[in-house]
């Protein structure tokens, strides 16, 4: 990674969020050559040592286990004019992220160890935080021939998924889901029946009907839900429900995982914070896939987050330029940039009292990691540093102009928000920092 020495860090009266042993206090956190030294209220460094180690007051400060985003679009190799692994793991670091787990849909598509083993050297040349790369599901994402599940998972790749297309043919979801579980891998579905859809451009509505748009009912979603959970529970293999984003999803998840069937799930800051009403402007940065929804299901992802239905919080950073984006609604591509605008959003839960702190913390690094099966979401003495620390009280308005990624189709530019990163260590290097000693 593009990071500079591992560091000696005395951060002092910061409030520790750990979630994996779910504590909420006020400690000092001490870092010798890039490792978790001590935790303790408050830590004594000799002078000589002092002298070594720089120290900063984060009194009122988070101090969390680094983000883990799970599902990131890096557009690299293949579409580097929209995003690289160097300026994707850039916005990454600034928005408090330690790590990310990138899809396959690049170009070529990630369906083998030589993708992989390609996106692994860019990210250890070019990277300023870790990348995992997802494999596919299917070759070329076409949804006809499996992928070869062992070769992609001992190249690095931690999942598979044809994100950005569902898998239509339910044997081949079957057949995925076993395959998968014999390599211990989890299957990330994509969630979408094209016949449903059938080139909707928002959601399916008041709205659309307001604005003579084509829409895409939430049922598009919903039945490839039931259909993959009830495929989950069949085969035991384990699945993971991307971007939710409708009310029946919430309930369909709920339901599923109160049989036991071996599911997670996440959603995405725009799935509870924006509704379709955003579309009224016909502004294609509001253009994603799955579309916004309305308030209700703003509402229900909100209470599937509180009461644990939906695991994780991920941002879907889907970076393009204005050749995507600048357009009519119909031809514009779908997605949006959310990795540098992820934490004041997440914040605002924590001030709707929807979610505590720990468990915003929880979302955004032990849950992601749990499910990708990644070292990430603890603070353990003798470990690698990996550290966000965020100001929750920070205010500033959302510039999009001022992002380290490439790309600027972010719908929350000139947004006043609150709670801002100031640094992210990343293996007990600095990747990003906003404060001085």
């Amino acid at each position: 990674m593009k990071l500079g020495e591992t560091l000696n860090i005395l951060l002092r009266n910061g409030r520790i969020l750990d979630p994996s042993s779910e504590r909420d206090f006020c400690s000092d956190l001490l870092i010798l050559d890039g490792r978790i030294r001590e935790l303790a209220p408050r830590i004594s460094v000799g002078a000589e040592l002092l002298r070594e180690v720089q120290v900063f007051d984060v009194e009122g400060k988070w101090i969390m286990p680094g983000m883990l985003d799970m599902h990131v679009h890096l557009r690299e190799p293949g579409e580097e004019y929209k995003e690289t692994i160097a300026t994707g793991t850039r916005a990454a670091a600034a928005g408090g992220f330690a790590a990310v787990a990138c899809m396959p849909n690049t170009k070529p598509v990630n369906d083998s160890a030589a993708v992989t083993t390609y996106i692994l050297n860019r990210a250890r040349e070019e990277g300023f935080c870790f990348v995992y790369p997802v494999g596919a599901i299917s070759r070329g994402l076409q949804g006809q021939d499996l992928a070869e599940f062992g070769e992609l998972r001992d190249a690095g790749a931690v999942a598979v998924t044809d994100d950005g297309r569902p898998v239509m043919n339910s044997l081949m979801m079957r057949r995925a889901l076993e395959y998968a579980r014999a390599f211990d891998l989890t299957v990330i579905s994509h969630a979408e029946d094209l016949s449903l859809a059938d080139g909707g451009v928002m959601n399916e509505g008041p709205v659309s009907t307001l604005l003579g748009l084509r829409g895409i009912p939430r049922a598009a979603e919903e039945v490839m839900v039931a259909r993959d959970l009830l495929l989950a529970e069949m085969t035991r293999g384990k699945i993971h429900i991307a971007h939710v984003s409708t009310a029946g999803s919430v309930r369909l998840i709920r339901e599923a995982k109160a049989r036991g069937v071996p599911v997670t799930a996440e959603t995405a800051p725009h799935y509870f914070t924006l509704t379709d009403d955003a579309l009224m402007t016909f502004d294609a940065v509001y253009k994603v896939n799955p579309p916004l929804r309305r308030p209700e299901d703003v509402r229900a992802i909100q209470e599937g987050l509180a009461d644990g239905t939906l695991d994780a919080i991920a941002t879907d950073h889907a970076p393009h330029s204005i050749l995507e984006k600048d357009t009519e609604l119909d031809l514009a591509a779908n997605g949006m940039i959310g990795l540098e605008s992820a934490v004041p959003l997440l914040l605002d839960l924590v001030r709707q009292d929807i979610l505590t702190p720990l468990q915003a913390a929880a979302k955004t690094s032990l849950s992601p990691a749990r499910i990708l099966g990644l070292p990430f979401g603890a603070f353990r003495v003798g470990s690698p540093a990996h550290v966000t620390v965020i100001d929750p009280d920070a205010k500033f308005i959302l510039d999009c102009h001022t992002f380290q990624s490439k790309s600027r189709n972010c719908p929350f530019h000139g947004r006043q928000v609150q709670g801002q990163v100031l640094m992210t260590i990343v293996d007990g290097r600095m990747a990003f920092s906003r404060m001085s000693p």
